[in-house]
């Protein structure tokens, strides 16, 4: 790995914002292929979401980190346009109607962004209409759906019914995550997948997409 991205995946595994905007600057100006670049980016999150997992990071290690590549993207994002590079996969992404948290819909966004998908995200507060708008809208392959509250849980559920009823369940997957949600309810509910972290959300997504 050439000196750039060597820094660029220091900069991203350490969280440096500023760097990693100015390797990326400087790769790109050096003529280095966007998607070499990607690949770095793709690379370094690969081993933030891996140090999570052996417990070596926590969240805000994994946030800064994903800060860092964002910022990078920011610059990226028009040349891989430009070079016609197409994404890992297309997904949207909210927090459930009647749920206001996001930390955690932010960091699986940015953790899912810096493994080279398309991500749409919702924010928070999404109704079943809004989710249904976005996917005829975006076709996307994953609707990746958060709750934090028990009160709000059951608005996952809801908003699969919803999909059901508009005729767009099966063109997507759908994913379900946040503190309170645990594998059996997912089952319950219909979902494709559940993960109980960001990390693992990329994995699961990697892993639905074949």
């Amino acid at each position: 790995m050439q000196g750039d991205l060597q820094e660029l995946y220091i900069a991203i595994l350490e969280g440096q914002r500023d760097e990693a905007k100015e390797c990326v600057e400087t790769a790109l100006r050096e003529g280095v292929p966007p998607g070499e670049v990607l690949d770095v980016m793709v690379n370094a999150m690969g081993e933030v979401g891996q140090l999570f997992e052996e417990g070596e990071y926590f969240v805000p290690e994994m946030l800064i980190a994903a800060r860092a590549m964002k910022t990078g993207m920011e610059i990226l994002k028009p040349e891989l346009v430009g070079a016609d590079i197409q994404p890992v996969g297309k997904i949207i992404a909210g927090t459930v109607k009647g749920d206001l948290h996001d930390i955690g819909k932010n960091l699986v966004c940015m953790m899912l962004e810096g493994a080279g998908f398309y991500v749409v995200d919702l924010g928070t507060d999404v109704s079943p209409e809004a989710f249904i708008a976005a996917i005829e809208e975006h076709e996307p392959d994953f609707v990746a759906m958060s709750a934090l509250l028990t009160t709000t849980m059951p608005n996952m559920g809801t908003t699969i019914e919803a999909l059901k009823a508009a005729g767009v369940r099966d063109s997507v997957k759908v994913l379900v995550g946040g503190a309170p949600i645990t594998q059996r309810y997912a089952d319950k509910i219909e979902a494709d997948g559940y993960a109980p972290d960001a990390s693992q959300t990329v994995k699961l997504a990697k892993a639905l997409m074949g």
